[in-house]
């Protein structure tokens, strides 16, 4: 139940699936059911290979342009990455940092997970910061203590006045991509830890217009409660997003 003054913000992380023209046959299909929920921001984030594809068939819609990573640079020799400078050329709003998949696969720790937030509040992006414990870290009680220091430092040197500057993700590692979602009682805790520990960087009045967004196997079915929670702004959605009826339920529930 999203407080007033934040909008709820769902956003599809596409991860490697959908080529531009399974892409463009989506949102065919999505775009017209997004249509009765005028209260809530919706994005996507699909492949880079087919960001210019997905934004032309976003062209006059709501639906903001996100992206799945980017480099820390602005240029130079970094074989295979993205800058920031040229997402914003292709119409990039949104932009995801710190997801568990790249923390876990791709070697991002705190440290770059920083730099890349930086970079892309340096060029008007806003970052997605995607925080969360792996599930031995909830299972040894340091659910708490692993999140806190993954936002802390990956907010390190930002400056947030509106709080529309960045958006927060609370992901569980255990609960992505395996069918499991955090309870209710469990995202509330660490939703409201997150807002305190906002509220002791940036300040009360930023802190409380910051979104903060859940994911982890977020389903149509469990969309609705997770959405009634006081500190859950909206939902960062894998596998459903890939559906447009899952996925235009869910943002129903946000709304």
């Amino acid at each position: 139940m999203t407080a007033p003054g934040r909008v709820p913000l769902v956003v599809g992380n596409w991860k490697m699936n959908l080529s531009e023209t399974f892409a463009a046959a989506l949102l065919a299909d999505l775009l017209p059911k997004l249509d009765p929920f005028a209260g809530v921001e919706v994005g996507v984030a699909p492949a880079f290979t087919s960001l210019r594809e997905v934004a032309n068939r976003l062209a006059g819609s709501r639906v903001i342009l996100g992206a799945q990573t980017l480099h820390w640079e602005d240029k130079g020799a970094f074989t295979g990455e993205v800058s920031p400078r040229m997402l914003v050329e292709l119409g990039v709003r949104l932009v995801i940092v710190g997801h568990s998949e790249r923390r876990m696969h791709f070697g991002e720790n705190d440290e770059r997970v920083q730099r890349k937030a930086a970079a892309a509040r340096r060029h008007g992006l806003v970052p997605i910061l995607c925080v969360g414990e792996q599930e031995k870290e909830r299972d040894d009680g340091r659910t708490l203590a692993v999140v806190e220091r993954q936002l802390r430092l990956g907010l390190a040197g930002l400056e947030v006045t509106s709080g529309s500057e960045i958006v927060v993700a609370y992901e569980p590692v255990w609960a992505i991509g395996t069918g499991r979602s955090a309870t209710e009682e469990q995202v509330q805790e660490v939703h409201r830890m997150i807002r305190e520990q906002l509220a002791a960087v940036f300040g009360p009045a930023p802190a409380s217009r910051i979104r903060i967004l859940y994911g982890g196997s977020v389903t149509a079915a469990s969309a609705p409660g997770l959405m009634r929670l006081p500190e859950v702004d909206g939902a960062l959605v894998g596998g459903a997003s890939l559906d447009a009826v899952a996925f235009a339920a869910i943002v129903a529930a946000a709304a």
